[in-house]
């Protein structure tokens, strides 16, 4: 017990026990992404059953920075919930981790984490660069003139053939859960991460979930898993993951929703004059590549 509480006060030395409220008045203050939502955290570790705890990085008796952890991770992570047996109750994906920091603040991070943004990077000492990187969608202006015309072309195709969108919201969780399910199955032949539970955590998240379902003929074709949350200075979007109908690939109906998804979302941050992190996740496939640009993400 003695090691353990060793480990506890080596990792969280320099922070100090905070409440949820202070928590989400940090995140407001400071901002952050998906992963580190206060209402988010919150929900998906009662489901998870793990309870949260809240640190604070003071200076001068001012929050500087703020984080939820579980243990020795971030809360909400994917190695935390393997740890309790939960490894398949809800999917973020590799969700991009923007934690509340001051612009000023430099902190020590020795919670386990994994995919630390750019954002707030060179903010934590103790963080390495990864590896890996993020795919982060380009604004339209940097995305080839070929390239809009031809996503234009497909959208005008695939509306031509009947092809319809509605808002992902118009749906009940259960509905949505049913068709992306169903959509994610025959598009990779595998089970949809989390299938058992997805109407559950898609009424949690229900009011930060965006994008439209394309349906064509009355049935649904492709949709998007999304998450929005909204910062002080930026708008954070992350794109699960998604499904679509074998039998509508000639209408490219997967690649006309991420035009659009991607369009409305730089539109609206431009709207609120407000950066745009849109997240495709793992920069590990080629046609990411075509939507954006790699970014660096950090570890502990």
């Amino acid at each position: 017990m003695w090691m353990l509480n060793y480990l506890c006060f080596f990792r969280e030395r320099g922070w100090t026990p905070i409440d949820a409220a202070a928590y989400a008045t940090a995140w407001r203050r400071f901002g952050g992404s998906v992963m580190t939502h206060p209402q988010i955290v919150e929900r998906l570790s009662d489901l998870a059953g793990i309870p949260v705890r809240y640190l604070g990085w003071f200076a001068g008796g001012e929050i500087l920075a703020a984080l939820p952890a579980w243990g020795r991770y971030l809360a909400l992570s994917k190695e935390a919930l393997a740890r309790s047996g939960k490894k398949k109750l809800f999917d973020l994906g590799n969700a991009e981790i923007i934690l509340p920091v001051a612009k000023n603040a430099r902190i020590s991070l020795r919670h386990r984490a994994r995919y630390l943004s750019e954002v707030s990077g060179d903010r934590i000492s103790g963080a390495r660069r990864q590896d890996e990187t993020l795919a982060m969608s380009r604004p339209p202006d940097e995305l080839s003139g070929k390239f809009r015309y031809n996503q234009r072309r497909e959208l005008r195709l695939l509306e031509k053939a009947g092809g319809v969108f509605c808002p992902v919201t118009d749906l009940t969780p259960e509905d949505r859960a049913l068709i992306y399910a169903d959509l994610f199955q025959r598009r990779w032949g595998i089970e949809a991460p989390g299938k058992k539970h997805l109407s559950e955590v898609f009424g949690l998240l229900r009011e930060f979930m965006c994008g439209s379902l394309i349906t064509l003929g009355g049935k649904p074709v492709a949709i998007q898993i999304l998450y929005r949350v909204e910062s002080p200075e930026w708008i954070s979007i992350e794109y699960i993951n998604g499904g679509v109908a074998p039998e509508a690939r000639d209408l490219s109906p997967g690649s006309v929703l991420s035009f659009v998804n991607t369009q409305e979302a730089w539109a609206e941050a431009r709207a609120l004059g407000k950066n745009l992190r849109y997240s495709f996740g793992r920069a590990d496939r080629e046609y990411k590549d075509r939507w954006s640009r790699h970014a660096p993400v950090y570890q502990v």
